[in-house]
Protein backbone atom coordinates (compact mmCIF):
# COMPACT_ATOMS: atom_id res chain seq x y z
CA UNK A 1 0.00 0.00 0.00
CA UNK A 2 2.86 2.30 0.92
CA UNK A 3 4.31 1.70 -2.56
CA UNK A 4 1.18 2.61 -4.20
CA UNK A 5 0.63 5.35 -2.24
CA UNK A 6 4.17 7.06 -4.12
CA UNK A 7 3.49 5.60 -7.07
CA UNK A 8 0.54 8.45 -6.47
CA UNK A 9 2.28 11.04 -5.01
CA UNK A 10 4.88 11.09 -7.53
CA UNK A 11 2.40 11.62 -10.37
CA UNK A 12 1.43 14.72 -8.96
CA UNK A 13 4.61 15.92 -7.55
CA UNK A 14 6.11 15.42 -11.76
CA UNK A 15 3.07 17.52 -12.59
CA UNK A 16 3.85 20.17 -10.42
CA UNK A 17 7.88 20.27 -11.38
CA UNK A 18 7.34 19.15 -14.86
CA UNK A 19 9.03 22.54 -15.05
CA UNK A 20 11.92 22.68 -12.46
CA UNK A 21 14.00 21.51 -14.93
CA UNK A 22 12.91 24.63 -17.54
CA UNK A 23 15.19 27.77 -16.38
CA UNK A 24 17.75 28.93 -18.10
CA UNK A 25 20.91 27.41 -17.89
CA UNK A 26 24.06 27.95 -19.82
CA UNK A 27 27.55 26.03 -20.53
CA UNK A 28 30.79 27.17 -22.38
CA UNK A 29 32.89 23.76 -23.59
CA UNK A 30 35.75 24.25 -25.74
CA UNK A 31 35.09 27.57 -26.82
CA UNK A 32 31.06 27.02 -27.78
CA UNK A 33 28.46 28.21 -25.84
CA UNK A 34 25.20 25.94 -24.89
CA UNK A 35 22.22 27.80 -23.63
CA UNK A 36 18.58 25.98 -23.03
CA UNK A 37 15.25 27.00 -21.02
CA UNK A 38 12.19 27.74 -21.84
CA UNK A 39 12.44 31.39 -22.63
CA UNK A 40 15.73 32.54 -23.50
CA UNK A 41 16.50 35.80 -23.63
CA UNK A 42 20.07 36.08 -24.34
CA UNK A 43 22.94 38.26 -25.79
CA UNK A 44 24.98 35.66 -27.20
CA UNK A 45 28.84 36.82 -27.13
CA UNK A 46 31.23 33.77 -28.23
CA UNK A 47 33.93 33.21 -30.69
CA UNK A 48 33.23 29.71 -31.22
CA UNK A 49 29.63 27.99 -32.17
CA UNK A 50 26.56 28.97 -30.07
CA UNK A 51 23.43 26.29 -29.23
CA UNK A 52 20.41 27.55 -27.99
CA UNK A 53 16.77 25.59 -27.42
CA UNK A 54 14.14 26.31 -25.71
CA UNK A 55 10.11 27.33 -25.95
CA UNK A 56 10.34 31.09 -26.72
CA UNK A 57 14.09 32.03 -27.75
CA UNK A 58 15.22 35.91 -28.63
CA UNK A 59 18.93 35.43 -29.51
CA UNK A 60 20.76 38.44 -29.68
CA UNK A 61 24.23 39.44 -29.74
CA UNK A 62 26.89 37.74 -32.14
CA UNK A 63 28.72 34.32 -32.22
CA UNK A 64 32.11 33.93 -34.06
CA UNK A 65 30.93 30.84 -35.00
CA UNK A 66 27.75 28.70 -36.44
CA UNK A 67 24.56 29.87 -34.58
CA UNK A 68 21.59 27.00 -33.84
CA UNK A 69 19.01 27.75 -32.85
CA UNK A 70 15.29 25.42 -32.08
CA UNK A 71 12.48 26.41 -29.98
CA UNK A 72 8.50 27.30 -30.41
CA UNK A 73 8.81 30.79 -30.98
CA UNK A 74 12.19 31.80 -32.37
CA UNK A 75 13.78 35.29 -33.16
CA UNK A 76 17.10 35.70 -34.00
CA UNK A 77 18.61 38.81 -33.45
CA UNK A 78 22.34 37.79 -33.25
CA UNK A 79 24.73 37.87 -35.89
CA UNK A 80 26.58 34.92 -37.33
CA UNK A 81 30.49 34.98 -38.37
CA UNK A 82 29.48 31.25 -39.78
CA UNK A 83 26.58 29.24 -40.54
CA UNK A 84 22.50 29.90 -39.47
CA UNK A 85 20.33 26.76 -38.58
CA UNK A 86 16.93 27.89 -36.99
CA UNK A 87 13.97 25.28 -36.52
CA UNK A 88 10.58 25.92 -35.00
CA UNK A 89 6.91 27.10 -35.21
CA UNK A 90 7.53 30.42 -36.20
CA UNK A 91 11.40 32.05 -36.65
CA UNK A 92 11.66 35.26 -37.52
CA UNK A 93 15.75 36.61 -38.56
CA UNK A 94 16.53 40.23 -38.89
CA UNK A 95 20.51 39.16 -38.43
CA UNK A 96 23.22 39.13 -41.06
CA UNK A 97 24.52 35.92 -41.35
CA UNK A 98 28.09 35.49 -42.72
CA UNK A 99 28.27 32.17 -44.31
CA UNK A 100 24.59 29.96 -45.22
CA UNK A 101 21.51 30.04 -43.85
CA UNK A 102 18.69 26.95 -43.40
CA UNK A 103 15.86 27.35 -41.60
CA UNK A 104 12.65 25.15 -41.23
CA UNK A 105 9.26 26.42 -39.63
CA UNK A 106 5.70 26.80 -40.04
CA UNK A 107 6.19 30.31 -40.91
CA UNK A 108 9.56 31.79 -41.71
CA UNK A 109 10.42 35.25 -42.09
CA UNK A 110 13.33 37.23 -43.04
CA UNK A 111 13.45 40.88 -42.23
CA UNK A 112 15.32 43.52 -44.20
CA UNK A 113 18.26 43.82 -41.96
CA UNK A 114 18.81 39.71 -42.32
CA UNK A 115 21.42 39.76 -44.87
CA UNK A 116 23.04 36.57 -45.77
CA UNK A 117 26.23 35.93 -47.07
CA UNK A 118 26.32 32.64 -48.40
CA UNK A 119 22.95 30.16 -49.85
CA UNK A 120 19.69 30.57 -47.95
CA UNK A 121 17.58 26.84 -47.59
CA UNK A 122 14.11 27.73 -46.21
CA UNK A 123 11.83 24.83 -45.69
CA UNK A 124 7.98 25.70 -44.33
CA UNK A 125 4.36 27.03 -44.81
CA UNK A 126 4.79 30.18 -45.18
CA UNK A 127 7.48 31.78 -46.06
CA UNK A 128 8.72 35.78 -46.72
CA UNK A 129 12.26 36.70 -47.71
CA UNK A 130 13.06 40.15 -47.04
CA UNK A 131 16.68 40.03 -46.43
CA UNK A 132 18.92 39.90 -49.17
CA UNK A 133 20.71 36.98 -50.06
CA UNK A 134 24.20 36.79 -51.73
CA UNK A 135 24.25 33.59 -52.85
CA UNK A 136 21.66 31.58 -54.65
CA UNK A 137 18.54 30.80 -52.55
CA UNK A 138 16.47 27.09 -52.56
CA UNK A 139 13.16 27.58 -51.21
CA UNK A 140 10.09 25.09 -50.09
CA UNK A 141 6.79 26.29 -48.83
CA UNK A 142 3.34 26.91 -49.78
CA UNK A 143 3.08 30.30 -49.85
CA UNK A 144 6.12 31.90 -50.60
CA UNK A 145 6.89 35.64 -50.94
CA UNK A 146 10.17 37.26 -52.22
CA UNK A 147 10.94 40.54 -51.42
CA UNK A 148 14.76 40.61 -51.46
CA UNK A 149 17.72 40.51 -53.96
CA UNK A 150 18.99 37.42 -54.39
CA UNK A 151 22.15 37.50 -56.75
CA UNK A 152 22.66 34.04 -57.48
CA UNK A 153 20.33 30.97 -58.33
CA UNK A 154 16.85 30.83 -56.89
CA UNK A 155 15.14 27.20 -57.54
CA UNK A 156 11.22 28.04 -55.39
CA UNK A 157 8.64 25.00 -55.38
CA UNK A 158 5.38 26.39 -54.10
CA UNK A 159 2.11 26.67 -54.16
CA UNK A 160 1.17 30.28 -54.42
CA UNK A 161 4.25 32.58 -55.29
CA UNK A 162 4.13 36.46 -55.16
CA UNK A 163 7.17 39.06 -55.30
CA UNK A 164 7.37 42.27 -53.71
CA UNK A 165 8.74 45.55 -55.19
CA UNK A 166 12.29 44.63 -53.94
CA UNK A 167 12.62 41.37 -55.35
CA UNK A 168 15.46 41.04 -57.65
CA UNK A 169 16.97 38.18 -58.79
CA UNK A 170 20.56 38.46 -61.03
CA UNK A 171 20.52 34.54 -61.86
CA UNK A 172 18.42 31.86 -62.95
CA UNK A 173 14.65 31.77 -61.51
CA UNK A 174 13.65 27.81 -61.52
CA UNK A 175 10.29 27.50 -59.82
CA UNK A 176 7.23 24.91 -59.99
CA UNK A 177 3.80 25.94 -59.26
CA UNK A 178 0.11 24.77 -60.27
CA UNK A 179 0.35 27.44 -62.78
CA UNK A 180 2.49 29.69 -64.98
CA UNK A 181 2.52 33.45 -63.34
CA UNK A 182 3.85 36.54 -65.09
CA UNK A 183 7.49 37.52 -63.74
CA UNK A 184 7.91 40.83 -64.03
CA UNK A 185 11.13 41.75 -65.74
CA UNK A 186 12.52 43.94 -62.92
CA UNK A 187 12.71 40.42 -61.17
CA UNK A 188 14.00 38.33 -63.69
CA UNK A 189 14.13 38.70 -67.97
CA UNK A 190 12.31 35.72 -69.73
CA UNK A 191 15.40 33.92 -70.77
CA UNK A 192 16.48 33.50 -67.22
CA UNK A 193 13.17 31.97 -66.07
CA UNK A 194 12.17 28.43 -66.03
CA UNK A 195 8.92 27.00 -65.21
CA UNK A 196 7.68 23.59 -64.23
CA UNK A 197 4.15 22.24 -63.46
CA UNK A 198 3.70 21.12 -60.29
CA UNK A 199 0.54 19.03 -61.05
CA UNK A 200 -2.55 19.54 -58.47
CA UNK A 201 -2.69 15.39 -57.85
CA UNK A 202 0.89 15.43 -56.65
CA UNK A 203 2.49 16.87 -53.54
CA UNK A 204 -0.50 20.22 -52.74
CA UNK A 205 -3.34 17.92 -53.66
CA UNK A 206 -2.14 15.05 -51.31
CA UNK A 207 -1.42 17.59 -48.57
CA UNK A 208 -5.07 18.63 -49.16
CA UNK A 209 -6.63 15.29 -48.96
CA UNK A 210 -4.98 14.47 -46.14
CA UNK A 211 -6.90 17.84 -44.04
CA UNK A 212 -10.22 16.45 -45.95
CA UNK A 213 -9.43 12.89 -44.76
CA UNK A 214 -8.42 14.00 -41.18
CA UNK A 215 -11.55 14.83 -38.03
CA UNK A 216 -11.01 18.43 -37.17
CA UNK A 217 -10.43 17.06 -33.39
CA UNK A 218 -9.25 13.76 -32.04
CA UNK A 219 -12.02 11.25 -30.36
CA UNK A 220 -11.42 10.70 -26.67
CA UNK A 221 -11.81 6.73 -27.84
CA UNK A 222 -8.97 7.67 -30.23
CA UNK A 223 -6.59 9.84 -27.55
CA UNK A 224 -7.24 6.80 -25.11
CA UNK A 225 -6.37 4.01 -27.32
CA UNK A 226 -3.02 6.00 -28.40
CA UNK A 227 -2.57 6.79 -24.66
CA UNK A 228 -2.90 2.88 -23.38
CA UNK A 229 -0.69 1.54 -26.89
CA UNK A 230 2.04 4.00 -25.69
CA UNK A 231 1.99 2.92 -22.30
CA UNK A 232 2.20 -0.34 -23.05
CA UNK A 233 4.99 0.01 -25.25
CA UNK A 234 7.20 2.12 -22.38
CA UNK A 235 6.50 -0.36 -19.76
CA UNK A 236 7.83 -3.51 -22.60
CA UNK A 237 10.57 -0.93 -23.63
CA UNK A 238 11.40 0.01 -19.30
CA UNK A 239 10.90 -4.25 -19.02
CA UNK A 240 13.49 -5.02 -21.33
CA UNK A 241 16.23 -2.44 -20.36
CA UNK A 242 15.59 -3.21 -16.87
CA UNK A 243 16.09 -6.77 -17.34
CA UNK A 244 19.06 -6.59 -19.61
CA UNK A 245 21.21 -3.43 -18.80
CA UNK A 246 20.30 -2.55 -15.08
CA UNK A 247 23.76 -1.42 -13.90
CA UNK A 248 23.74 0.57 -16.93
CA UNK A 249 20.57 1.93 -16.86
CA UNK A 250 21.21 3.29 -13.09
CA UNK A 251 24.14 4.71 -14.04
CA UNK A 252 22.15 6.76 -16.57
CA UNK A 253 19.70 7.68 -13.95
CA UNK A 254 21.76 8.83 -11.26
CA UNK A 255 23.33 11.09 -13.71
CA UNK A 256 19.87 12.48 -14.15
CA UNK A 257 19.02 13.00 -10.53
CA UNK A 258 23.07 14.52 -9.43
CA UNK A 259 23.37 17.00 -12.49
CA UNK A 260 19.88 17.44 -14.16
CA UNK A 261 21.05 20.99 -15.84
CA UNK A 262 23.99 19.83 -17.03
CA UNK A 263 22.30 17.04 -18.26
CA UNK A 264 19.79 19.27 -20.39
CA UNK A 265 22.85 21.06 -21.78
CA UNK A 266 24.19 17.75 -23.31
CA UNK A 267 20.56 17.05 -24.65
CA UNK A 268 20.98 20.26 -26.61
CA UNK A 269 24.58 18.83 -27.53
CA UNK A 270 23.61 15.28 -28.49
CA UNK A 271 20.01 16.56 -30.22
CA UNK A 272 21.91 19.59 -32.06
CA UNK A 273 24.56 17.23 -33.23
CA UNK A 274 21.99 14.67 -35.06
CA UNK A 275 19.31 17.06 -36.58
CA UNK A 276 22.10 19.13 -38.18
CA UNK A 277 23.29 16.31 -39.95
CA UNK A 278 19.98 15.87 -42.30
CA UNK A 279 21.16 18.88 -43.98
CA UNK A 280 24.53 18.29 -44.33
CA UNK A 281 23.54 14.24 -45.47
CA UNK A 282 21.28 15.87 -47.98
CA UNK A 283 23.78 18.84 -49.21
CA UNK A 284 26.28 15.73 -51.06
CA UNK A 285 25.44 13.58 -53.67
CA UNK A 286 26.62 10.54 -51.24
CA UNK A 287 25.18 11.71 -48.10
CA UNK A 288 21.47 11.97 -49.63
CA UNK A 289 21.05 8.11 -49.28
CA UNK A 290 21.27 8.78 -45.31
CA UNK A 291 19.07 10.98 -44.66
CA UNK A 292 16.15 8.54 -43.82
CA UNK A 293 18.98 6.63 -41.67
CA UNK A 294 19.64 10.18 -39.32
CA UNK A 295 16.07 10.93 -39.59
CA UNK A 296 14.87 7.08 -38.00
CA UNK A 297 18.01 7.90 -35.62
CA UNK A 298 16.54 10.84 -34.66
CA UNK A 299 13.15 9.28 -34.09
CA UNK A 300 14.46 6.56 -31.75
CA UNK A 301 17.06 8.88 -29.81
CA UNK A 302 14.15 10.99 -29.24
CA UNK A 303 12.07 7.71 -28.15
CA UNK A 304 14.65 6.88 -25.71
CA UNK A 305 15.25 10.15 -24.30
CA UNK A 306 11.54 10.67 -23.09
CA UNK A 307 11.78 7.37 -21.56
CA UNK A 308 15.10 7.59 -19.78
CA UNK A 309 13.89 11.34 -18.59
CA UNK A 310 10.92 9.82 -17.48
CA UNK A 311 12.31 7.38 -15.15
CA UNK A 312 14.92 9.28 -14.02
CA UNK A 313 12.60 12.20 -12.79
CA UNK A 314 10.42 9.76 -11.41
CA UNK A 315 12.80 7.67 -9.45
CA UNK A 316 14.17 10.98 -7.50
CA UNK A 317 11.09 12.16 -6.87
CA UNK A 318 10.59 8.71 -5.19
CA UNK A 319 13.57 8.28 -3.49
CA UNK A 320 13.35 12.18 -2.03
CA UNK A 321 9.41 10.33 -1.06
CA UNK A 322 11.43 8.17 0.86
CA UNK A 323 10.99 4.97 -1.33
CA UNK A 324 14.54 3.01 -1.41
CA UNK A 325 16.94 3.29 -3.87
CA UNK A 326 17.37 0.09 -5.20
CA UNK A 327 13.58 -1.12 -5.45
CA UNK A 328 12.24 -4.00 -7.52
CA UNK A 329 11.89 -4.17 -10.92
CA UNK A 330 8.43 -4.30 -10.32
CA UNK A 331 7.91 -1.02 -8.82
CA UNK A 332 10.14 0.53 -10.53
CA UNK A 333 7.58 0.01 -13.59
CA UNK A 334 5.17 1.12 -11.64
CA UNK A 335 6.90 4.17 -10.57
CA UNK A 336 7.96 4.35 -14.69
CA UNK A 337 4.17 4.35 -15.52
CA UNK A 338 2.97 6.85 -12.98
CA UNK A 339 5.83 9.27 -14.25
CA UNK A 340 4.00 8.67 -18.07
CA UNK A 341 0.74 8.92 -16.77
CA UNK A 342 1.46 12.60 -15.20
CA UNK A 343 3.14 13.59 -17.97
CA UNK A 344 0.55 12.77 -20.67
CA UNK A 345 -2.55 14.76 -18.03
CA UNK A 346 0.35 17.83 -18.41
CA UNK A 347 -0.57 17.45 -22.37
CA UNK A 348 -3.65 18.68 -22.23
CA UNK A 349 -2.24 22.19 -20.32
CA UNK A 350 -0.97 25.01 -22.98
CA UNK A 351 2.27 24.94 -22.92
CA UNK A 352 3.12 22.96 -20.38
CA UNK A 353 2.97 19.97 -21.10
CA UNK A 354 5.52 20.88 -24.46
CA UNK A 355 7.98 22.48 -21.95
CA UNK A 356 7.79 18.98 -19.73
CA UNK A 357 7.77 16.57 -22.66
CA UNK A 358 10.64 18.47 -24.02
CA UNK A 359 12.84 19.07 -20.77
CA UNK A 360 12.44 14.85 -20.39
CA UNK A 361 13.91 14.48 -23.39
CA UNK A 362 16.83 16.73 -23.32
CA UNK A 363 17.45 15.09 -19.42
CA UNK A 364 17.22 11.20 -21.36
CA UNK A 365 19.07 12.05 -23.94
CA UNK A 366 21.92 14.45 -22.29
CA UNK A 367 22.50 11.27 -20.25
CA UNK A 368 23.07 9.19 -23.04
CA UNK A 369 25.59 11.73 -24.54
CA UNK A 370 27.17 11.99 -21.17
CA UNK A 371 27.87 8.60 -21.01
CA UNK A 372 28.59 8.21 -24.75
CA UNK A 373 31.38 11.15 -23.77
CA UNK A 374 32.87 8.86 -20.88
CA UNK A 375 33.14 5.42 -22.75
CA UNK A 376 35.19 7.69 -25.52
CA UNK A 377 37.26 9.33 -23.45
CA UNK A 378 37.40 6.21 -21.16
CA UNK A 379 38.71 7.50 -17.47
CA UNK A 380 36.92 11.18 -17.89
CA UNK A 381 38.41 12.51 -14.70
CA UNK A 382 37.21 16.09 -13.88
CA UNK A 383 35.89 17.29 -17.58
CA UNK A 384 33.43 14.38 -17.78
CA UNK A 385 32.11 13.47 -14.08
CA UNK A 386 28.46 12.88 -13.63
CA UNK A 387 27.85 16.18 -11.85
CA UNK A 388 30.44 18.45 -13.36
CA UNK A 389 32.77 19.03 -10.95
CA UNK A 390 36.63 17.97 -9.65
CA UNK A 391 36.59 14.05 -9.74
CA UNK A 392 38.79 13.28 -6.79
CA UNK A 393 38.43 9.04 -6.49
Amino acid sequence: MLKLTHAIVIAFTLGLCGSAFADTDSLIHGGDTFIAGAQIDEAVKTGGDAFLAGRTVNARGSAGGDLHVSGFDISVNADADGDLYAAGITVTMRATVAQDLTAVGFTLRTGKDAETGGNARLFGNSITIEGPVDGALMVTGRDVTLNATVEGDARILAQSLTFGPNAQINGTLTYSAQRKITVPARVAPAERVVFTTLSGNGVWGEWDKIGEEMPALPTFASLFFGFVVSLLFYLVLGAVILGFMPTRLARLRRSIGDAPGQMILLGVMGLSLLVGMVPIAALTIFGIPFVPVVALSIVVLWTFGYALGAYGVAMRVWSGFGGSDDPPNATRLLVFAAALISVALLNFIPFVGWVANYTLVLLGVGAMTHALFRWLVGNSGVAFDVDMKPNNN
